[in-house]
């Protein structure tokens, strides 16, 4: 009995956590005749989405707000991560959020999207020392608000997950350093990374991203993008656009 009713505890906290803010960062190498993507495996130990095949990301840190960059996001990606954020809403938010990917991608590949620069702000940042010691500061102006989806209710970790995009060639330098979150990271191209073992949102993703490269080139743009969310029991596709766009 004391079993039982502790998981239906469990099992309706995990119903009713808050999303914890997440980036995920989805590098496309075009020079090929057949697009490819950046992915890894997730360790077979991790409570959420285990033996995956995912892109590079994580949860917001704290600390990802303090951050110096050499540019900022472009106007029209700022607006669109500004769009049904919970919480308190801020530019400075969707900021981190976008830092955040930025990070992740850097531990869990070891490469480096920014550029050489000096920094006068603090470079012992919580999570971003080793970033900064290689002397880059992250760049993110290229950067492309591709797609946000919120892991439904009942499920381990949530995450409200905002998709970017950005193109290889914006890769300033590739430290081979990795923290083991990932496994067997390596390109893979469109189709190619369909025969993976994918969470759903990701098989997903790769749908709306093949429909983008072959409607013209990646970057930041008024261009609407889609939200994937549940409501009451019910599955959600939304577009999130910016007035006038």
């Amino acid at each position: 009995m004391t079993e039982a009713k502790s998981k239906t505890n469990k099992s309706t906290s995990n119903a009713h956590q808050r999303p914890r803010d997440a980036a995920t960062l989805i590098i496309v190498d075009g020079a090929e005749t057949t697009p490819r993507v950046l992915m890894g495996k997730r360790r077979g130990d991790v409570a959420f989405m285990p033996n995956k095949f995912v892109f590079p990301g994580g949860r917001v840190d704290s600390a990802d707000r303090d951050v110096t960059s050499l540019d900022e996001l472009a106007d029209s990606e700022v607006q669109k991560l500004l769009h049904d954020m919970k919480g308190h809403p801020s530019a400075a938010r969707a900021r981190a959020i976008a830092l955040a990917g930025i990070r992740e991608v850097f531990e869990e590949t070891g490469m480096i999207i920014g550029e050489k620069g000096a920094s006068h702000a603090a470079t012992d940042v919580a999570g971003w020392t080793d970033f900064f010691a290689s002397g880059y500061l992250p760049k993110l102006s290229h950067l492309c608000f591709f797609a946000r989806a919120i892991t439904p209710p009942g499920r381990p970790r949530r995450y409200d997950t905002r998709f970017f995009c950005i193109q290889q060639k914006h890769i300033a330098l590739d430290t081979d350093r990795q923290d083991e979150e990932l496994s067997e990271i390596a390109w893979y191209g469109l189709e190619e990374s369909t025969q993976l073992d994918l969470p759903p949102i990701t098989r997903v993703i790769l749908e709306d991203l093949s429909d983008q490269l072959a409607a013209g080139p990646l970057g930041p743009s008024r261009n609407a993008v889609p939200y994937y969310h549940q409501r009451h029991g019910t599955f959600f596709r939304e577009l999130i656009s910016i007035e006038g766009g």
